[in-house]
């Protein structure tokens, strides 16, 4: 994890460590909009059968890209900040030569 000094320092990111919760929080945001829009689908379903078919299905596939996307965002930050702890590695090497 990080220390609580890690907060006034900047030699060490903070963010590779609490992205993860922030992907869990997302996720769960994501399921209850998409358990909403179930339940709306559902509640329209009584009044127009195929219009609240259609919204379930979006409400289905909304969730899912929505999953796929959060995930693709964390990676892509967790990506650069491994790119810059390697360029750092890297650079750490050349300066012994």
């Amino acid at each position: 994890m990080f220390d609580f000094q890690d907060l006034f320092q900047w030699d060490r990111f903070i963010t590779p460590t609490i992205i993860k919760t922030f992907y869990w929080l997302v996720i769960g945001v994501i399921m209850l909009f998409g358990i909403s829009g179930i339940l709306l689908s559902l509640s329209t379903m009584a009044i127009s059968p195929f219009v609240g078919f259609i919204q379930l299905l979006a409400s289905i596939a909304s969730v899912i890209v929505g999953i796929v996307f959060s995930r693709i965002v964390a990676e892509f930050i967790l990506i650069v900040f491994r790119i810059n702890e390697h360029l750092g590695a890297i650079r750490d090497q050349g300066g012994t030569r």
